[in-house]
């Protein structure tokens, strides 16, 4: 990929190699690296790793050992740098080259390349450390091992190549998220750009009095923002925890790049404020569709959030993890907050229930699976009048989903019994690991109970000074007092709910899919500052109103 094209790709979908040296003291002049360890990530995930030991050529200083763990007998054999160079570069390729202090680890590994008379990689890099800095002034350190510490990354291996290089990897895929929501980060040469400016905050002078004007009467609630240019034409559409705080960022010294092009190019800045942080992003993916910006030059990418589907379009229904919701005739259970949770979930579901886990092409050759000869599957692919034993199990699934885990518990209980019985003691292990796993409450990380597609609630939402209010019925969300609404119909459809008199829109339109999808994803991520009321537990708006928790 060529450089130019590298830097204007989206961050998030770049690949990075996150490296990490051991070395013999603190020199790159007068010392050697002994370890190496690097992380690639793509499209925002840890995709493969690489390590070696590196033969330094001289002994490892006691010192050393005691901090990282590596002696000299585990280095003597180790190839030197030029032998593994090759490798390296090869993993390495055009990715963006990262590391926790950049400027000590790429010191060794420009002077082992020159020492040996080998061309050093020029490829664009990034300093979390740096990155720190600015993301985080509030923490008393920058450190790797602090940063691990106050965001909660496990971190194994301290000291060594692979166990820091990973733990660097991670603390990065945690700044994604932010660097995009709170600092407007959105390419590569922005990440670059805004690592290089100092964390130090000094305004600089606004030339235009008006939007002088606009910027001191900005108020401290949540909402949208929107810069204009003299023409009265909107040219770029944000959205922001606090509308203070966020616009302040534009008229800085260490602005970025693109927020002072902005600022540049615009006359007036208007707000419109909202309860939550979620209405306000909801309003801005739905401002920025209407007006189509010039400065929004890429639409904004929202975390990817997973689900548990169950297949009802076929006749036997199988579990599987999505990406996607759809109202397609299939039930959907989530959002989860990450990949190895849903998986967790489903390797649960496969361990404790009957259903089939095979392909659709594998069911249709009807032959009976090693699943069902070890009891793990019904085999409806070859017993004909399973049917009714299968809804059943279905059902059961569908309870355990919804966060009733005693009968999975039980069952898993007794068959561990009957294992540990006929002293197949590896097997009962496994299965006392999956009821460890139900225990841990995976399926708890879910916000709803109830399929998403079919599920009728109301969720309070907490603000800040007002609350935020979301109906979602059958898929179908629908806001109190939302901005953009035209008429509020909030109050008429809860009362028409009660009632039994509603009419409810069964076809979903792809901005309702959207809308859905982002909403979906910041509830998980904000799950304590919500509170799920199931409208089938109210007997009417009355009684709801009463069991709200969050009055304002």
């Amino acid at each position: 990929m060529q450089e130019n094209k590298l830097i204007e790709i989206p961050f998030e979908e770049a690949e990075y190699s996150v490296f990490d040296f051991e070395t013999t003291g603190t020199s790159a002049l007068s010392d050697k690296v002994i370890e190496i360890g690097i992380v690639k990530i793509k499209k925002g995930k840890i995709v493969d790793t690489f390590s070696s030991f590196i033969n330094p050529g001289r002994p490892v200083p006691f010192y050393i050992t005691q901090i990282t763990g590596i002696t000299t007998t585990d280095v003597q054999d180790a190839p030197y740098f030029e032998e593994v160079y090759q490798q390296i570069k090869e993993f390495i390729g055009d990715s963006i080259l990262t590391a926790h202090h950049l400027n000590f680890d790429h010191s060794f590994l420009k002077h082992e390349c020159l020492n040996q008379g080998l061309e050093v990689p020029e490829n664009n890099a990034i300093c979390t450390l740096r990155l720190a800095r600015r993301m985080y002034p509030q923490f008393p350190s920058k450190s790797l091992g602090n940063l691990v510490k106050q965001l909660k990354i496990r971190h194994r291996d301290v000291h060594r190549g692979l166990g820091d290089a990973t733990a660097t990897a991670k603390v990065l895929l945690r700044m994604f998220k932010t660097l995009r929501e709170e600092y407007d980060i959105d390419t590569v040469s922005d990440l670059i750009s805004f690592q290089k400016h100092s964390s130090s905050i000094q305004p600089y002078r606004i030339i235009k009095k008006k939007l002088l004007d606009d910027v001191v009467n900005i108020p401290v609630e949540p909402g949208v923002y929107f810069f204009k240019n003299a023409k009265e034409e909107i040219i770029y559409i944000g959205k922001a925890k606090s509308l203070k705080e966020r616009l302040r960022n534009y008229f800085m010294n260490n602005a970025m790049r693109k927020s002072k092009e902005i600022v540049r190019k615009a006359s007036r800045l208007g707000y419109q404020t909202t309860n939550t942080e979620l209405t306000a992003l909801l309003a801005e993916a739905e401002l920025i569709k209407k007006h189509l910006p010039k400065q929004n030059k890429m639409l904004k990418k929202y975390p990817r959030s997973y689900f548990i589907k169950i297949l009802f379009t076929h006749n036997f229904p199988s579990v599987e993890v999505s990406t996607t919701i759809n109202f397609d005739g299939n039930n959907y259970f989530g959002p989860y907050p990450n990949r190895d949770t849903a998986n967790s979930l489903k390797e649960i579901i496969d361990k404790t229930f009957l259903l089939r886990e095979c392909s659709d092409k594998e069911f249709n050759k009807k032959r009976r699976c090693y699943l069902a000869d070890i009891n793990r599957c019904y085999a409806p692919c070859t017993e004909s009048d399973i049917k009714p034993q299968y809804v059943e199990e279905l059902e059961r699934v569908n309870d355990f989903l919804s966060g009733n885990n005693q009968s999975a518990v039980d069952r898993l209980l007794n068959r561990m019994k009957e294992l540990s019985a006929k002293q197949k003691y590896e097997e009962a292990g496994q299965i006392r690991d999956v009821v460890n796993s139900i225990l841990n409450q995976l399926n708890k990380s879910s916000i709803l109970a109830e399929p998403i597609n079919k599920a009728n609630v109301l969720i309070e939402i907490l603000g800040a000074r007002k609350n935020d209010y979301m109906l979602l019925l059958d898929g179908k969300m629908y806001f109190k007092n939302y901005m953009l609404n035209e008429t509020d119909r909030f109050d008429d459809i809860l009362n028409e709910f009660f009632d039994g008199d509603i009419q409810l829109i069964k076809e979903l339109t792809e901005k309702d899919l959207e809308y859905l999808r982002i909403a979906l994803s910041w509830l998980v991520k904000n799950r304590n500052r919500i509170k799920v009321h199931y409208l089938k537990n109210y007997q009417s708006v009355e009684q709801l109103g009463v069991n709200f928790i969050f009055n304002k």
